[in-house]
């Protein structure tokens, strides 16, 4: 497997959702006729593994392998029976207080990368993720009204310290904003 290859497979495997060859030529400053060549070595690579390459249209993410899918299908009817970590709670607090957050959003309060916690929290259905309006290429996490019903509250603001809690996360973001200008 060339250079190449192994980085698209870490790139989709860090992303963890679907990316495009164009965004894929652009991170990783290539052609997307090299990203095409790349993506069938790739393709081919991973046959036999437990991992597979999952296309759609020109869309690109790492999957589990059609034969291990009733093992993945226990695992996560195991998972959803146990109490959310540590980070699924952080991340759902950003999300709830935020009232949608997007993931760069959360990684940055986190420091982490939230890609698994976001996955997971969409499972047990607790978030979704809807197109921002400004821009339909990109996504915004917003709590789903199972989670609201499940907490009790008939809208955000009924939140604990909504209002408090939403300001610092905002002072947070805009003292990020700031220091990057």
């Amino acid at each position: 497997m060339n250079n190449l290859t192994q980085k698209i497979e870490a790139v989709l495997f860090y992303k963890a959702e679907p990316v495009s060859s164009k965004k894929l030529a652009e991170i990783l400053s290539v052609s997307i006729e090299e990203i095409n060549t790349s993506i069938l070595e790739l393709e081919g690579s991973l046959k036999e593994r437990g991992v597979t390459l999952v296309k759609k249209e020109d869309e690109y993410m790492l999957g589990v392998s059609n034969e291990f899918s009733e093992l993945i299908e226990n695992l996560k009817k195991e998972e959803l029976k146990k109490e959310l970590s540590k980070a699924s709670l952080e991340t759902l607090s950003i999300i709830l207080y935020r009232n949608g957050a997007t993931r760069s959003e959360i990684d940055f309060i986190r420091g982490v990368n939230s890609g698994f916690t976001l996955r997971a929290l969409m499972v047990r259905d607790l978030i979704e993720k809807v197109n921002t309006k400004e821009d339909s290429r990109k996504y915004i996490y917003k709590p789903t009204m199972n989670l609201l019903a499940f907490m009790g509250v008939s809208k955000i603001e009924d939140l604990p310290n909504y209002t408090e809690i939403n300001k610092n996360i905002e002072k947070t973001l805009e003292d990020d904003t700031l220091t990057e200008n």
